[in-house]
């Protein structure tokens, strides 16, 4: 097992920068995700892990090692592909063994002779394989060729030739992609579960934030090949740096409303035009840098679930938390209803509790939770903190 460190990583191709002096410590045994939308640089930074993309500038290291000039097969990683990649003429169990096999097992170097070094290797490959394959569920399975695997089946095998190596650092370049919705949520857990079975140092890219948040011990979220924020889920989710983390964190997206903050004897407000409302008193105080930003255009962000029906709100209705809106659509979803509102010309979205009246075109009342609110610099795009 082995930390992973990025020190000030660049990779360019050509006139564009991929990935721009990035730095990153991911602990030994930690399991870190990378996110982001598609082109910020998430899966060249992995590739730089692997040595499939040489580093423009700075430095890798796998334990205390620098890898800069160590050729993929050396680095002890294992990378999982999107597209699985496996051989198809191969049976699961050889597919699973074939990356054994090319290292020969190192509980077989010093034999007397070829012929037992040979059976001796072959005996242990065949003990990991079956071992890995129990865990993965695959025990029945080994003598199929992948054609005759579902999706789920295959990913499991592209799962289990990584871990029988046994490396220091897993790589997984968002290996759930090719799932139906439901497979992809019962891999997910079963990821999460090997990682605390195996304790194996795993970074994982993503596209899907959901993925994200559920998976991984820390986040770094990636945007044009910078890293904006490194965080726990839920630290990201509560207390984002910045628009953009603050954006792509949460499903549905936070809602952003350009508005005006203003202060007097009474309060700081967030006035938004279509409607007015009051950050609570102690929030106001605690926050140093709230007072430069009286009288300044800001935007102004509160997440869906953080907008409740008046009438079956769970945060006391006052005058400086309540908007009149309308709405727009509706969207059933069981347990919650989905509702997307209109307040003079700004829209939103909420989740409200499936017990709403709340119809079509009518008008309703919400209650924002201001506690769990956020501003942010209408320049900058820098948090207000």
């Amino acid at each position: 097992m082995a930390g992973v460190s990025l020190r000030n990583v660049t990779k360019r191709f050509k006139s564009v920068i991929a990935v721009n002096d990035v730095s990153l410590e991911i602990r030994d045994q930690e399991f870190l995700v990378l996110v982001g939308p598609s082109g910020c640089g998430k899966t060249t930074a992995l590739r730089m892990v692997a040595g499939l993309e040489e580093i423009s500038e700075g430095e890798i290291l796998i334990g205390e090692r620098v890898v800069n000039d160590v050729s993929p097969k050396d680095r002890d990683i294992a990378m999982v592909f999107q597209n699985y990649a496996l051989y198809p003429h191969m049976s699961v169990f050889d597919n699973m063994a074939f990356g054994l096999r090319l290292r020969m097992m190192p509980g077989a170097v010093g034999r007397l002779t070829q012929r037992s070094r040979a059976r001796d290797t072959a005996d242990q490959i065949r003990k990991r394989v079956e071992a890995v394959s129990e865990m993965l569920g695959l025990r029945g399975l080994l003598d199929r060729k992948p054609k005759q695997l579902s999706g789920g089946q295959r990913q499991r095998v592209a799962l289990g030739r990584a871990i029988v190596r046994e490396p220091k650092v897993f790589l997984m370049d968002e290996p759930l992609s090719n799932l139906d919705a439901k497979l992809r949520v019962q891999t997910r857990a079963e990821l999460i579960k090997l990682h605390r079975q195996l304790g194996i140092t795993t970074i994982y890219v993503t596209h899907d934030q959901v993925e994200a948040m559920t998976m991984g011990e820390r986040i770094a979220v990636m945007r044009d090949g910078v890293v904006q924020q490194v965080d726990t889920p839920l630290s990201l989710f509560n207390r984002p740096t910045n628009l953009f983390v603050a954006g792509f964190i949460g499903s549905p997206a936070m809602n952003f409303i350009p508005a005006n903050l203003t202060g007097d004897a009474s309060g700081v407000y967030v006035d938004a035009g279509s409607f007015r409302v009051q950050i609570p008193e102690a929030k106001a105080k605690s926050n140093n840098g709230l007072a430069r930003y009286i009288g300044r255009d800001v935007i102004f962000g509160v997440r869906p679930q953080h907008i409740y029906d008046k009438q079956l709100t769970l945060v006391p209705a006052t005058p400086g938390n309540t908007v009149r809106c309308t709405v727009d659509v509706s969207e059933p979803m069981g347990s919650i209803v989905t509702l997307y509102l209109k307040a003079g010309p700004h829209n939103m979205v909420a989740e409200v509790d499936a017990e709403t009246k709340a119809a079509i075109g009518a008008p309703v009342e919400v209650v924002f939770d201001m506690e769990k609110t956020h501003l942010f610099d209408r320049e900058t795009e820098a948090a207000i903190c």
